[in-house]
């Protein structure tokens, strides 16, 4: 039952991985676990789970960055994709090493004394049924709501209109998912560490000592939110759709597909930017009006949506985060690595 249990919150939280992590390779970013926090440095990640007894268990190793080996890889609207796809590929792992420590249980071990554990069958499977589960939640099913409208109300003939009721089908969607989805305790107490992560990133980010009393200070609203990311490319994906000539059902279908990448990058490097403008208006500098409102438009939707993705921690799961932290930073000194907020 306990190992039931667990592999169904595992599937649960991959379909909330993007939501629960950020994308940043050179800035400290994170992302909640089963009852942990990974946090990751330029070139370390560590983490730390707390297992059935309710000791931590820390992990860390040191991290590769692309556009160190290859510097295209850190062009803009490029360095989009790396970067998402190292945090996704990271994110998995950490998610798959949180599983393992909840699964590592007296209970759950069989006759000879082994424990349970997600094999590769098991990922691949989840890998096969989260992209299967992407498309049709957020690509397929919007689709087939907006045309079957589109034959009752002419007014869908336009691109535009098209894509504004096709996006706002996709947006709903979500929100009913990220909704239902957290009701459940185990859910919520996710969303706590995920409150955690932010508030420790905030803390680093000010320069602050690294202390429970000092990270619960903040906010667990961060803009470099995956759950900001995920809504900017919702956003987005609106636009550039309303592009696309294609007029079958599935010619759209496709161009939705194929466009994921494009819609990734350019979201990428708007919450970038987003981010980029905050720290500026944080250090006291000039910001123009107009950047400071494309701020707001950029991050202002996401931040909306963390009440719901994040929850106030307690004391222990700062120390989660704050213990997952620390582990990436003695290797990310060990590797003589320059721990940049910029």
């Amino acid at each position: 039952m306990k190992s039931t249990r667990t592999l169904l919150r595992f599937l649960a939280l991959e379909q909330l991985l993007p939501a629960l992590e950020s994308g940043e390779e050179t800035l400290v970013g994170g992302q909640a676990v089963m009852e942990g926090v990974m946090m990751r440095t330029p070139h370390a990640w560590g983490i730390a789970v707390r297992n059935s007894g309710g000791e931590l268990v820390v992990h860390n190793e040191p991290l590769e960055r692309p556009s160190e080996k290859h510097k295209w890889l850190g062009w803009p609207f490029i360095r989009g994709l790396v970067t998402l796809g190292q945090a996704m590929g990271l994110g998995f792992r950490a998610l798959k090493f949180s599983a393992n420590v909840a699964l590592d249980d007296p209970e759950l071990k069989n006759e000879k004394g082994e424990k349970f554990e997600l094999n590769g069958w098991v990922m691949a499977a989840n890998v096969i049924f989260s992209l299967g589960f992407f498309i049709l939640m957020y690509k397929f099913l919007p689709l087939v709501a907006a045309t079957e409208i589109q034959r009752h109300y002419t007014a869908l003939n336009n691109r535009m209109v098209f894509s504004l009721v096709d996006g706002a089908f996709r947006v709903a969607i979500f929100l009913l998912f990220l909704w239902l989805i957290s009701r459940p305790k185990d859910i919520r107490r996710i969303f706590e560490y995920h409150g955690a992560e932010h508030k420790t990133v905030f803390a680093c980010e000010d320069g602050k000592e690294l202390t429970i009393a000092e990270a619960q200070r903040y906010s667990t609203f961060h803009p470099r939110c995956g759950t900001s990311f995920l809504m900017t490319v919702m956003l987005i994906s609106i636009a550039i759709y309303a592009l696309v000539p294609a007029t079958t059902f599935w010619g759209k279908l496709g161009a939705r597909i194929a466009l994921l990448p494009v819609i990734a990058s350019v979201s990428y490097e708007m919450i970038r930017l987003g981010s980029h403008l905050r720290r500026k208006a944080a250090d006291g500098s000039k910001v123009p009006l107009w950047r400071s409102g494309l701020f707001v438009a950029l991050t202002r939707p996401g931040m909306w949506l963390q009440r719901i993705t994040t929850q106030p921690p307690a004391d222990g799961q700062i120390e989660c985060a704050i213990s997952a932290l620390n582990a990436a930073f003695v290797l990310e000194k060990q590797r003589g690595g320059e721990l940049i907020i910029a």
